[in-house]
């Protein structure tokens, strides 16, 4: 496994086993965050650990309320297209204590937030995938975080076509937003890990 994976499991490993251990795999749009959580997840469950993983993409808002507000393109997308205030109350100071969580998954297809329980598991890994992750309100609640540090040009060639050829909706919605949580947040000093994206995939930094 790569080194900083395997840091990051031993970390886990050497964390009170009987506490939930919540790692956040942090990183801007088309990073790799998915398939490497998912690598991770099933990494730690074939250690024997049981393993919550989330995806900071299923709790987006309606589309009513992150366009058209009459804020600028790029705050919609960074302060309103999730609940931000409410996850931090409602998810992330729970994960260390709560039994079950309850959440507001969006369903693309309807336009409608469904809300459903999830069970935590008593102990074991909480794992949690997305973009801006380290923003102030949620940044506390993880014990750990790894950042994909990823060139913007990479990322974009792995947007569908359609996405590529609205270069000026990426300029003022989602790239104005990414700059400001890196000038802001300093996501990649904040981070306990971080792995450097080639055009290969992923590698040590």
């Amino acid at each position: 496994m790569e080194q900083r994976l395997k840091m990051a499991f031993d970390a886990i490993q050497q964390s009170d086993k009987q506490e939930r251990f919540v790692l956040g795999i942090d990183g801007l749009s088309r990073s790799g965050k998915t398939t490497l959580a998912n690598a991770v997840a099933n990494q730690a469950k074939a250690m024997g650990m049981a393993v919550s993983l989330f995806h900071i993409d299923d709790f987006i808002v309606e589309r009513k309320k992150r366009y058209g507000t009459g804020s600028a393109e790029w705050r919609e997308y960074y302060e309103l297209q999730w609940p931000v205030d409410i996850l931090a109350e409602t998810f992330f100071s729970k994960l260390k204590t709560a039994q079950q969580v309850e959440l507001a998954f969006y369903e693309a297809k309807l336009d409608i937030c469904r809300t459903a329980i999830i069970q935590l598991p008593q102990q074991g890994l909480i794992l949690i995938e997305g973009v801006f992750l380290q923003r102030g309100e949620w940044r506390c609640y993880f014990d750990k975080v790894l950042y994909l540090a990823c060139p913007r040009e990479n990322r974009f060639l792995r947007e569908a076509k359609e996405v590529r050829e609205n270069l000026g909706k990426m300029e003022r919605r989602y790239w104005k937003a990414e700059s400001y949580y890196e000038e802001t947040v300093q996501p990649e000093t904040l981070a306990d890990w971080v792995l450097e994206c080639t055009a290969e995939g992923q590698g040590k930094k």
